[in-house]
């Protein structure tokens, strides 16, 4: 089938060829990963995040960006001012003491109005401008282990080598430049990215918008481009009217839709209630829901058919869609789509379904609930 043509006419993007692409499952696969990459570069880190909290691992990312500094790389960090906020100060005076550039994106003292509630919730790390990560997991306890308890996410990370680094170097810049940093033009007319795989991939990065964002539209693709399944792992499941539309009338019309969500461990409570807003109608379609029950489900996948994966940094919500600057990438790969597959299988031994007769029989405790946040529910 003709993804790649469908999806570059709709989107405006081209896909790059040549990647090679590592599928980093948790917390046990992913920092080992991103911090050998910090360790090994010569020449420049850029890092970018919304979420830096507490634990060993903040620790550990600080103390690896101050050495690399002292060591002469220039190492520059970009941090959400508003999902980087617990961030211990003194990991902050650590850094920037040992050369790191350390800048905060929408500083929350300088906050103007129309931008208080638009924040970066890109994830990204780019090691001498040759191997990136991106995906879901931020600098946090949370995201350590290997989602084996409640207190250890299921998350999904992924290292990317090739030419489609240049284009997730470009989402840090947009950040870094509005950030008020000066803008380093490359002026040369070759590529340094060689071909290192053969995984196609679409970048789709996004801003805050009004009413409209490529993530919709992206979203809205691939959703109308299947022909056998729909799979969809999100941290937070708030879709808008359209989407709601497009999944029922796509399973309606024979397509295996699944979607794994939060269940009894989630950080955002007002997010799982708004989802229930949809599952009535998901459900009579024949959409299968899924509450994930061991931990916290913060992965953000979405497999079409047999080759094509969709991963990144935006959620199935509203807040993902219009308000946040994410980064997204279509994968075309029936190899990178196999090994998603497989942990989506796995996830699912560790969820509960949601029946249509049991939501029904839901008590009136959660209607109620319901109806208490649905004016909120732009802003999850």
């Amino acid at each position: 089938m003709g993804y790649q043509q469908a999806l570059e006419q709709t989107i405006g993007v081209p896909f790059t060829e040549g990647n090679s692409v590592t599928v980093l499952k948790n917390g046990d696969e992913i920092f080992p990963s991103m911090k050998e990459a910090v360790s090994k570069a010569q020449k420049s880190i850029s890092f970018l995040t919304f979420v830096y909290w507490q634990g060993n691992i903040a620790v550990e990312f600080a103390e690896l960006f101050s050495k690399k500094a002292r060591e002469g790389v220039m190492v520059k960090v970009l941090l959400d001012s508003y999902g980087a906020f617990p961030m211990r100060q003194e990991l902050v005076d650590l850094m920037i003491d040992s050369g790191v550039e350390v800048v905060w994106f929408r500083p929350l003292s300088r906050w103007k109005v129309w931008k208080m509630d638009n924040r970066t919730h890109r994830k990204i790390l780019i090691c001498d401008e040759k191997t990136a990560f991106t995906g879901g997991v931020g600098i946090a306890e949370e995201w350590t282990g290997d989602a084996g308890n409640k207190d250890e996410w299921r998350e999904t990370h992924f290292k990317i080598e090739g030419p489609a680094v240049e284009g997730i170097k470009a989402a840090f810049t947009e950040n870094w430049i509005e950030a008020g940093n000066e803008l380093e033009i490359n002026k040369s007319e070759t590529s340094t990215l060689q071909s290192t795989g053969s995984v196609k991939i679409q970048t789709v990065r996004t801003s805050a918008s009004v009413r409209w964002s490529d993530i919709v539209l992206l979203y809205q693709s691939l959703i109308e481009l299947a022909e056998k399944r729909i799979l969809i792992q999100t941290a937070y499941f708030n879709p808008d009217e359209k989407l709601v539309e497009l999944l029922t009338k796509r399973a309606k019309e024979g397509i295996e839709v699944k979607i794994i969500f939060p269940g009894k461990y989630t950080d955002q409570r007002a997010t799982k209630i708004m989802a229930g807003h949809s599952f009535e109608r998901l459900l009579e379609a024949g959409v299968e829901l899924f509450y994930y029950q061991k931990t916290m489900m913060h992965a953000k996948v979405i497999m079409v058919d047999d080759e094509l994966s969709c991963i990144g940094s935006a959620n199935f919500n509203h807040r993902s869609m219009l308000k946040d600057d994410e980064i997204n990438l279509v994968m075309i790969d029936k190899s990178i789509f196999k090994e998603l597959f497989a942990h989506f299988e796995e996830d699912l031994d560790y969820c509960e379904r949601i029946t249509n007769f049991r939501w029904k029989k839901r008590d009136s405790v959660k209607r109620a609930l319901e109806v208490i946040v649905r004016p909120f529910r732009q802003q999850l």
